[in-house]
Order: C-alpha cells, then sequence, then structure tokens
C-alpha cells in the first residue's frame, strides 16, 4: 500500500508540473522566438527606397541613411495605443545571427495621428513618443525583391506588419 501511495504522489507532482509547464508555453506565441528571417544577402542600397503599407503608411529611405516617415505606426504592444507618427530620422540595415534588420529611428516628430477618432479622444491613451525606434525584419517575397516587417500586437498572435517597395519606386 505504501509503494502504491508513493506513486501516487509522484504522479500528483508529474501532473502539477505539466500543467505549469503547459501555461507558461501556451503564452510563448511565435514572434516571442522569433529569431530573424535567415536573410544575409541584402545590401542597403537594396533597401534604400520608398516603402508602403495597406494603411496608408509611407516611409523613405535615403541612401545617406536619412529617413522620411509618414503615418508609421508603434511596434509591438505600441501599436494597440492607435498613434501613427511621421517626421524625419535615421535608418541603419545591420546583420545578426538570425538574419537582417533596419533599425528606423524617427528623431523629429512632424505630426501625430490617430487610426480611429475615438482613440484621439481617449485620455487612458499613454502620451504618443516624441521619438521612436523600430526593428524591421528583412525578407524576400516570391519575386526575390525585399520587404520589410515588424511584428505588432500580442506576440501569442503573431501578426505583422508587411512594408513593400512603393508603386514606382
Amino acid at each position: 500500500m505504501a509503494g502504491r501511495s508513493g506513486l501516487h504522489g509522484w504522479g500528483t507532482a508529474l501532473g502539477g508540473v505539466m500543467v505549469v509547464l503547459t501555461v507558461l508555453t501556451g503564452c510563448a506565441g511565435p514572434y516571442q522566438y522569433y529569431e530573424g528571417t535567415g536573410l544575409h544577402d541584402a545590401t542597403a542600397a537594396e533597401v534604400a527606397g520608398g516603402w508602403e503599407n495597406v494603411e496608408g503608411t509611407h516611409v523613405v529611405l535615403r541612401e545617406d541613411g536619412t529617413a522620411l516617415l509618414e503615418k508609421l505606426d508603434g511596434q509591438d504592444f505600441d501599436f494597440e495605443d492607435g498613434w501613427r507618427l511621421s517626421g524625419t530620422g535615421t535608418w541603419k540595415l545591420s546583420d545578426g545571427d538570425g538574419g537582417q534588420i533596419v533599425r528606423l529611428t524617427l528623431t523629429s516628430r512632424t505630426r501625430l495621428e490617430r487610426r480611429s477618432p475615438a482613440m484621439a479622444t481617449d485620455t487612458s491613451t499613454p502620451e504618443p513618443p516624441s521619438t521612436y525606434a523600430w526593428r524591421f525584419y528583412v525578407d524576400r517575397d516570391g519575386h526575390d525583391e525585399p520587404k520589410l516587417f515588424f511584428f505588432y500586437g500580442d506576440p501569442d498572435v503573431g501578426n505583422t506588419y508587411v512594408m513593400t517597395r512603393e508603386t514606382g519606386s
């Protein structure tokens, strides 16, 4: 009888550990462990130029490392605050183990917009930043053209904010 209750105790403990692990890994969305696209062959000249998003965002990455931004949303959970920033800044293409990223920094905000009018009057929404930094992952589309993206919102969902080459660029 003592051996049986000992097994029961181990079974209960093991079951408890499994529940804890399930809960912990259940909160780990695709973004939380995303290491990059694995792309290492994009050049700064190839990334420079105009970029757009279906939401009306426009970004120009100039070859001299400066940037123009129009209506760019926040990344990660900042997206949920609803602000859209416009202004000038800098950018740099960097390469790491997981692939290349474009670090885009807004250094001078010239305009602030909200995705919806309700967000503009919501006093519980944090004050939008006057400067901000984004990390865009660099990848290629089906035609081997570069595309830039970042994750937004809840990391468990894995939503991507995709920038494609501006029409006519």
